[in-house]
């Protein structure tokens, strides 16, 4: 602490802010002064500042600062909030006026402690709920809210994250109905996340809440792997449930009496360092705060309970205040147990909980339960299609088992509420919601926002384009700081294989060499646990083969205590990753030694740890001579090549993960994320991520596919997609929500056409209507297969009544300083539509909602024009096309998709000036503000050579639909057939100026009806 910080006003301090944190901010220095009347201190408003600001980040007085401010920054309609919205200037102002501080002050705090801008999204149906989860119920019972908030605290959780945590989970809570209400009802929730990204700290966080508040019942569904299963129930032990709820009355000490808890059996390292939760009193004796039972164990999942079902009855002898009244009432609601039950979707468990409900004493209609399904979109959803004729006749529609028990159980139980979590939730959105009994997330739909110190797909992938010369770069570029190309093929080049997976060997060695060299240097850091996936195949007798070929590569060429092997990781060190770890400032307090000789002595430490069990490889799976039982990332540190498929996937959480060797392809979206395990959390190490990805996988018909475009690909259709749910998640002024959970599944796109949003037997009703952002710039390039030509002919016809105006060349310019020559003209909405009318595309859909909007917004007379932006190149490029002179590009089909890459940030940039967007993404210069009106469109319009290829060509070439052919191979008269017409667009920002969406979804009462139609908004 600084010497001028007086460490009892950094108490008083601290002290103050925790006490108003939950009630809303006070006068400050009063409040301070006054805690400290007793002392021969006054402190000013500076000594108060420069408490809260010490340099010490973990400061205590520091933290209740930033905490504090954090939760006010994030409470959604606090009574003091004075219709300030959060995260916004304006709440931050009204936080201050309460604090009652100083212009000066409000600056450092400001530069200190920024509002965190991004908020989860919630969009919700406002109909059918009775709002009860106020704050006066929420501070008076809190008790296990306020243990878990504890644990992540002691964890070192970021306080922005804590704050955003909190919010989130009480958003949630407040959308279930009220446990002890006279009339309960059921509603059904969706929270999307991302791929490890704290969706267990979430509904961890929802549980704890919700038994505090009264749900007496949680039921935890997670995975259909028991791997799975006893992660998440360890996890809810460890940091929820607490050790006094574990012990269940019984002494620690006392050998004999706690010889059947499942931690003492298995040696729980944890355990025994005293790591579980403490809650330091005895929760039985405590009034109003309920004990929590368990119905299952970290090695076993739910089972028929014996003797009368006591453990599940909530009327067993001396629970209920007044047995004369429902379970649910509020004279019985806080001295009943909670119980929690953690479950695979298995038939047995499930069916097993259903018998025992059934034959407890306490009615099903009066507990109130809580039905948390992890991993939602898996055996979850009724994949029965209920188009089949089969299930239209008949009277009783069909369900998959797993379905048909969650519906059972929700039947069994009228007050239950359901929550699903999933990362990949298009499986979820696209469930019916007129089937009653499913689980469509019919009340609310949450998009979680993750930490900023979370790496996922924006942290692996350059989503956003990189310019030409910084994409080897990786200061500048994500590629190139994380991802190393596998091209070799197996069958064919075996020893290029072997070589790929020695380096990933080799970085697997040398970054376990620099975190043990961290820990020599810095006591902060610790790295329990040190791994590397494996996966190429959900095949057994593949991985065991896989296995096989890293031990051999391992034993035959790794040689880590060689001059040979010592050579390769310097290179490997002073190429790859000192200069990634000195490419970005995110990594400056992460050291690195000066000279690779520093690390030489742990090489052979890092080597020793992979190989304790004399073999460095691990084949986790489901047969009987895998290693899994081995796999305990609980009883001591872990160090070891992990190879396996289904049970490394879904939701388990690979501890310590920094190298992943990645082969595996897959038809739908879901299911490959679900794979990226190397997304996460990785503090003190993020630097020494690798992701070793195939770029040229073949398939059994000869069709190429780079995994790690996929991968884009994906991440980019998602980004997308919780865009528009953030863009919708708001509530309009007369208290409607823009749209509802309803609305949400024809907000789902796709780009790559092999790779479905989910599998076939999930998509059932997603029609998009219209849709436009205004000032926002559109790509139209997933053309489909050339074929003979015609369509590339027919586009090019569609657009010559555009070309015919032109205006001689002139100079735009670009973005960084860059500038590009085009000519441009200015057409009417008419012809405009008239040519996009014919253009035939991979999928009408793109298009035809774009359409749509574009012809409501002239109707509305926010749009009247176009300009038409065309790229001019030199006299090389130019050719004659059906009697009109045009600059063709070299860009070439897409190996993988249908289609063309996407439009230049420099040309983006000319758009969105043109369309008056209010924050463009760079600047244009004078020639686009030239053409700009607040009811002008932009279409960009560029043309690529594009040639019929022929076998021979295409085999030498590669498998891409269009080989690469030289400017000075190119005919004088270039053939419409040969010419691809590219465009991109976008609509004033006066027509859309925050997006608008009109949609339906394939009902059985009426196919066609469209659900939503909104007015526009902000003009």
């Amino acid at each position: 602490m600084n010497e001028s910080v007086d460490p009892r006003v950094a108490a008083s301090t601290r002290k103050i802010l925790v006490q108003i944190r939950d009630t809303g901010p006070e006068e400050l220095l009063f409040l301070i002064q006054t805690d400290l009347r007793r002392t021969e201190l006054r402190p000013t408003e500076a000594d108060v500042i420069a408490a809260v600001t010490v340099e010490k980040l973990n400061d205590p007085a520091r933290r209740a600062m930033h905490m504090a401010l954090a939760v006010w920054d994030a409470t959604t309609t606090p009574d003091w909030g004075d219709g300030s919205q959060p995260a916004t200037p304006n709440r931050r102002e009204r936080i201050y006026d309460l604090l009652e501080i100083s212009p000066e002050a409000r600056e450092r705090l400001d530069d200190e402690f920024p509002s965190a801008s991004q908020l989860d999204a919630m969009i919700v149906d406002p109909n059918h709920w009775t709002p009860w989860y106020d704050e006066e119920r929420r501070t008076a019972h809190d008790f296990y809210w306020r243990a878990y908030q504890g644990v992540l605290e002691r964890k070192g959780w970021d306080i922005d994250a804590l704050a955003t945590l909190d919010r989130s989970t009480t958003e949630i809570v407040q959308r279930l109905s009220d446990p002890s209400a006279s009339e309960g009802y059921q509603t059904k929730g969706l929270v999307v996340g991302h791929v490890q990204s704290g969706k267990t700290a979430n509904f961890t966080g929802i549980v704890a809440k919700a038994i505090d508040a009264g749900y007496r019942l949680v039921i935890v569904l997670t995975g259909t792997i028991e791997l799975l299963r006893g992660q998440t129930q360890r996890r809810l032990d460890m940091e929820l449930v607490g050790e006094e709820n574990i012990l269940d009355g019984s002494d620690r000490n006392d050998a004999e009496s706690i010889r059947g808890i499942d931690y003492i059996g298995t040696q729980d390292s944890d355990w025994y360092s005293g790591k579980f939760l403490k809650h330091g009193q005895d929760v039985h004796s405590l009034p109003e705060v309920p004990a929590i039972k368990r119905l299952t164990t970290a090695d076993k999942d739910y089972r028929k309970l014996r003797l009368g079902k006591d453990a599940l009855d909530f009327r067993r002898t001396g629970e209920l205040m007044d047995t004369g009244k429902p379970v649910y009432a509020p004279e019985n609601i806080y001295s009943v147990d909670a119980r929690i039950a953690v479950m695979k979707k298995n038939t047995t468990s499930l069916k097993n909980l259903l018998h025992d409900l059934r034959n407890i004493r306490a009615d099903g209609r009066e507990i109130p339960a809580l039905i948390i399904d992890d991993e939602a979109d898996q055996a979850s959803v009724n994949t029965v299609n209920p188009r089949s004729k089969k299930e239209v006749d008949a009277e009783v529609k069909k369900r998959s088992a797993i379905n048909k028990l969650i519906a059972d159980l929700l039947k069994e139980l009228p007050r239950a509420q359901y929550v699903g979590y999933t990362a990949t939730p298009f499986a979820n959105v696209f469930i019916s919601p007129d089937d009653s009994e499913d689980l469509f997330p019919k009340d609310f739909l949450v998009s979680l926002q993750p930490s900023s110190q979370y790496m996922g797909g924006r942290y692996f992938h350059d989503l956003w384009g990189v310019d030409e010369v910084d994409k080897g770069d990786p200061a500048h570029s994500n590629e190139a700081a994380f991802v190393r190309a596998l091209r070799a093929d197996g069958d064919k080049q075996p020893e290029a294989e072997e070589a790929e997976i020695l380096g990933a060997l080799d970085s697997f060695v040398l970054s376990g060499a620099i975190k043990k060299w961290r820990e020599s240097v810095d006591g902060q850091f610790a790295y329990r646990h040190h791994t590397m996936l494996v996966h190429e195949s959900v095949r057994t007798a593949e991985q065991s083969d896989l296995a096989d070929k890293f031990r051999k590569v391992w034993r035959t060429q790794g040689s880590y205590s060689s001059p040979a092997a010592f050579a390769r990781l310097r290179t490997l060190y002073e190429t790859d990753f000192a200069a990634v770890n000195g490419s970005r400032p995110e990594w400056s307090d992460l050291p690195m030694p000066d000279d690779f000789s520093e690390l030489k002595p742990f090489v052979g430490e890092a080597v020793d740890a992979i190989t304790v069990d004399n073999d460095p490889v691990v084949v986790v799976n489901g047969t009987k001579d895998s290693d899994y039982n081995a796999m305990d990332f609980q009883l001591r540190p872990y160090w070891r090549i992990m190879v396996g498929g289904a049970k490394l996937s879904r939701g388990f959480t690979v501890e310590g993960l920094t190298i992943s060797y990645y082969r595996r392809r897959a038809t739908a979206a879901d299911t490959l994320m679900q794979m990226g395990r190397w997304f996460g959390y990785r503090p003190g190490y993020g630097d020494l991520v690798r992701l070793y990805i195939a770029r040229d996988i073949v398939d059994g018909r000869g069709k190429s596919y780079d995994l790690y475009d996929a991968f884009t690909s994906i991440i980019e259709d998602e980004e997308e997609f919780r865009d528009q749910l953030r863009k919708f998640a708001e509530i309009q002024e007369d208290g409607r929500p823009v749209v509802r959970p309803i609305h949400v599944p024809p907000l789902v796109f796709q780009q790559l056409p092999w790779l479905r949003p989910t599998g076939t037997n999930k998509m059932y009703n997603a029609v998009l209507r219209y849709e436009g952002d205004g000032g926002v710039v559109k790509d139209f390039n997933a053309h489909d297969y050339r074929g003979d030509g015609s369509r590339n002919a027919q586009h090019f016809k569609a657009v010559q009544p555009l070309l015919v105006d032109l205006t001689e060349p002139k100079e735009f310019l670009g973005i960084n300083g860059t500038h590009f020559i085009a000519r441009s003209t200015i057409v009417t909405t008419e012809a405009m539509l008239s040519a996009l009318r014919q253009f035939e595309l991979f999928s009408p859909d793109q298009l035809n909602p774009t359409i749509r909007m574009i012809e409501k917004a002239a109707d509305e007379g926010t749009l009247t024009d176009w300009a038409v932006i065309v790229p001019e190149l030199d006299d090389s490029y130019r050719r004659s096309i059906s009697g009109t002179t045009i600059s063709m590009a070299e860009r070439q089909r897409r190996a993988d998709r249908p289609g063309f890459a996407g439009s230049e940030r420099r040309h983006r940039a000319t758009l969105e000036i043109i369309t008056q967007n209010e924050k463009p993404s760079a600047q244009a210069g004078d020639n686009a503000l030239d053409l700009s009106t607040n009811t002008r469109g932009a279409l960009l319009l560029t043309f690529a050579f594009d040639p019929e290829v022929s076998e021979d060509e295409r085999q030498l070439h590669g498998r891409a639909d269009a080989a690469r052919i030289k400017r000075a191979a190119w005919p004088d008269l270039v053939e419409p057939e040969d010419v691809a017409t590219l465009f991109s667009l976008a609509m004033p920002y006066k027509s859309a100026p925050r997006g608008r969406i009109g949609f339906g979804v394939r009902r059985e009462d009426d196919a066609d009806n469209p659900i939503v139609d909104p007015e526009p908004r902000g003009n």
